[in-house]
């Protein structure tokens, strides 16, 4: 079974927590802190690899999470960072955020990484958050959660020609006569069901990728017949040839040629764009005049393309045919260049940083307080800690959330969430810490 389009949800690891230790040795029994900080968690990465050709290792299993990074330890040991989750892929991937419809990478050739979910930071130990005045902190941070998100990988084979027509119009057939492949083929339509690729072999040594793309039908370009399942792959082609039956008889050759070349505009303006072959098989059936006349007439179709006439079962005319491909693919246009031709891959990331924004809203008897900054702030804070919470309280407080908390109706008393975590309202008695000295490192 051919699949190449999967959902995945996938979770980046949390970050290791730092740690709150102090100092202990036999003559120094007030030591200072030295707590560590946690080590990174485990990013999820997807790897485009050249030995797979489908999604199907994605047919059942559909949840892949990374490993949280280690804790930091005493005498200021760094706690281990998590290993990468690695996701392989087939080149030509593409990753897409689900949520926000984000292109998240373009794996276009063998060897190509992305980061999908980043895995969080490491918690810092006590040993930050050491002060001329408050020297023997037992604060300490939790590590930042990893990147969770749905991801929809989607599959665009990768070949330099794209072999394209109406179902039962020779393509298979034409793919196993010019590269060895071996696509199942039958005198009936729709025998190929998924796409298929093969190498040709060039007089110089060189090699030429193609791709049997299953028969298109009128309506393509919506979904009929899964057309645009299948159209998709012609993306990643340089040059198309379009293969027309020719025991269709002189009218039907013309809708053919016109339906296939409707449905390829439709679709993307890209394909209508790429060099293109008129190819007119099946000449073995029919007598050399008449193969010789349609051949003339499918030129005057289209007198921007090259027109020729061929026989993929006998051979006829397709090593010319594979010539003139050859040509195109020499002559594209630099509009078809991408990063990938360089020996990179196409990575799209998103803005850098966290949004330091914020929203309050009252749900019910409880006000949601939502911000990426301010619930990183929440999730890496020690609840359990005294202090930690403290110093988170008089962070909301420099940041505006009290005090947005208090226009929006907030009393004390009442239930606040961020995030995951809920509290209790106790507005903050002290004077801002505009007005005070600070003695505590600024929040990461």
């Amino acid at each position: 079974m051919f699949l190449d389009e999967v959902e995945l949800s996938v979770s980046a690891g949390r970050g290791g927590a730092g740690s709150a230790s102090m100092h202990r040795e036999k003559f120094a029994p007030r030591g200072g802190p030295d707590g560590g900080d946690g080590g990174r968690g485990g990013d999820v990465v997807a790897l485009a690899d050249g030995n797979l050709s489908s999604l199907q290792s994605y047919q059942v299993a559909r949840t892949y999470r990374a490993a949280a990074g280690g804790p930091g330890g005493a005498s200021n040991r760094h706690g281990a960072d998590a290993e990468a989750r690695v996701l392989t892929v087939p080149p030509g991937t593409l990753a897409w955020d689900v949520a926000s419809g984000q292109l998240l990478a373009d794996l276009d050739r063998s060897g190509a990484s992305a980061i999908l979910a980043r895995g969080g930071k490491g918690g810092r130990g006590n040993v930050h958050f050491a002060s001329p005045t408050h020297q023997a902190p037992r604060r300490r941070e939790l590590g930042e959660p990893g990147v969770s998100r749905s991801v929809r990988l989607e599959l665009r084979l990768i070949a330099d020609v794209g072999l394209v027509g109406l179902p039962n119009a020779g393509k298979s057939t034409l793919l196993a006569r010019l590269t060895g492949a071996r696509p199942k083929i039958a005198a009936y339509p729709f025998t190929t069901l998924s796409p298929n690729l093969g190498v040709a072999d060039l007089p110089d040594g060189g090699v030429v990728t193609l791709a049997d793309v299953p028969g298109l039908i009128e309506g393509a370009h919506d979904g009929a017949g899964l057309g645009q399942a299948f159209l998709k792959h012609l993306a990643r082609t340089r040059v198309l040839i379009h293969l027309v039956d020719a025991t269709l008889g002189e009218e039907g050759m013309v809708e053919a040629q016109r339906q296939v070349a409707t449905e390829l505009r439709l679709h993307s303006s890209d394909l209508e764009g790429k060099p293109t072959l008129l190819a007119l098989n099946k000449l073995d059936l029919l007598a050399p005049e008449e193969g010789a006349r349609l051949v003339a007439r499918l030129s005057r179709l289209a007198p921007e393309v090259a027109a020729l006439g061929i026989s993929a079962a006998t051979g006829a005319g397709c090593p010319e045919l594979l010539a003139q491909a050859e040509g195109l693919l020499g002559k594209r246009p630099e509009s078809l260049l991408t990063a990938g031709d360089a020996g990179g891959f196409h990575l799209y990331q998103g803005p850098p940083g966290l949004s330091r924004e914020f929203s309050v809203e009252r749900v019910g008897e409880t006000f949601r307080v939502a911000g990426e900054s301010l619930e990183r702030l929440v999730a890496v804070t020690d609840l359990d800690d005294d202090s930690s919470v403290l110093r988170l309280q008089r962070q909301m407080v420099r940041i505006g959330v009290e005090a947005a908390l208090v226009r929006a109706g907030a009393e004390e008393g009442d239930e606040i969430q961020i995030g995951v975590e809920a509290f209790t309202f106790y507005p903050d008695p002290m004077p801002s810490p505009s007005a005070m000295g600070n003695d505590e490192p600024s929040p990461s």
